[in-house]
């Protein structure tokens, strides 16, 4: 049963709302580059991973987005630290999905975990001698990825996991493993007792403190958003964010248009959100836009990932990229490279102002990721294809 909202403290416009959350995410204002990458993750406390790569993988525009051109290597050794090369800075769990996560919220999840050893997530048969193999086997030979581990899949469909590989991810979600890099995009698991430092390692804090934790932060990421939007962040149910929220921190807050309650990060209330607006391309998994309904209540931009659906179907491509600009979303392009070409393969405008700005977005991606032409195929509305071939000219 949810709980009476409190009253609000402060009235917002949609417009500071908007900036507010542009802000929080890094999209507002000058980057923090001496933070560089990790000071992204901090701030945005998990950035998802996702196996589609076209320009790059999503947990590598995640950056990208907010500090520009940033080294795709710096961003790999940001995230992941090969073993014997120092304590890590970060963990992948389960967060609001696959996620990379900053090391010091490792004991923030515990609530998490102990759910998982009460109800595993994935629902395979698992024989207590196969559990046992992997811990030993990790124990004496150090990190190693599944197929070293005995095989990731047995001769079915993908998702026919091994003994072993069934074995490797539920310790993983129990917290007994931890995948300390990725090879090849395969995961290296080890044990947490080794991997992970002794300051965070432990289940001691209670759930109700691990709750309070994880919805202050998502707080503080999005800046500003209601119950459903702050509990989808680290996808917490509901009624676990009504039983912390009044000690979070977080101010209630009334946004003008949003018909439902709303917190807010008091940092964010204390000052105007001013400064340089960026203008790029978005991954569909960016946590700016992780959750439908609050993009539209913001931007009023309806975004959906057509990767799973049909390619008859499909309206905007498999990848559709929104393009940010000016603290609005104006579109999106799905992106192809050939060689040293990045290929638009459709570029959906919402208006002639649109242009340049893609046109801009498009250059700089290219550069990234070291192609040197751009090429779009297919433009709606088809008579700005002219002027996006003749802006990226001038780019």
């Amino acid at each position: 049963m949810t709980s009476a909202a409190p009253a609000p403290e402060v009235s917002l416009s949609a417009d500071e709302a908007r900036r507010i959350a542009l802000r929080a995410q890094g999209f507002l204002g000058a980057p923090d580059r001496r933070g560089a990458v990790q000071g992204v993750l901090r701030r945005l406390g998990a950035v998802q991973l996702d196996t589609i790569s076209v320009l790059a993988r999503s947990h590598e525009l995640i950056p990208y987005a907010r500090l520009g051109s940033v080294g795709r290597p710096a961003v790999e050794s940001a995230y992941w630290t090969p073993y014997g090369t120092g304590a890590p800075h970060t963990f992948e769990y389960w967060s609001h999905a696959a996620c990379i996560l900053p090391i010091e919220e490792w004991p923030h999840f515990a609530f998490r975990r102990r759910a998982y050893r009460t109800r595993p997530h994935w629902h395979h048969e698992l024989k207590a001698s196969a559990y046992d193999q992997v811990i030993k086997q990790l124990e004496a030979e150090g990190p190693l990825t599944a197929t070293e581990l005995g095989g990731a899949k047995n001769k079915g469909e993908w998702w026919d996991w091994s003994e072993s590989k069934v074995a490797v991810e539920r310790a993983l979600m129990y917290g007994e493993v931890v995948c300390t890099e990725r090879r090849g995009w395969k995961r290296v698991y080890d044990l947490a007792e080794r991997a992970i430092p002794d300051a965070v390692l432990h289940d001691d804090l209670a759930d109700a403190e691990c709750l309070r934790r994880l919805v202050r932060q998502a707080g503080e990421a999005l800046g500003v958003g209601t119950r459903a939007d702050i509990a989808d962040y680290h996808r917490i149910k509901s009624e676990q964010f009504d039983s912390v929220v009044a000690d979070s921190g977080l101010v209630p807050v009334s946004v003008a248009g949003w018909p439902k309650q709303a917190w807010a990060d008091p940092a964010a209330l204390a000052s105007a959100p001013r400064g340089r607006h960026r203008t790029t391309l978005l991954s569909p998994f960016d946590s700016l836009i992780w959750e439908r309904a609050r993009t539209e209540r913001i931007f009023g931009f309806t975004h959906r990932l057509e990767a799973y659906v049909p390619r008859p179907k499909r309206i905007y491509g498999y990848f559709a990229m929104p393009l940010l600009a000016g603290g609005r979303l104006h579109g999106r392009v799905d992106p192809a490279r050939e060689g040293s070409t990045l290929v638009a393969r459709h570029a959906s405008l919402d208006s002639p102002k649109a242009v340049e700005p893609m046109a801009r977005a498009l250059r700089e991606a290219a550069s990234w990721v070291d192609c040197s032409d751009v090429r779009v195929e297919r433009v709606s509305p088809a008579e700005l294809h002219a002027p996006l071939v003749s802006a990226l000219a001038s780019v």
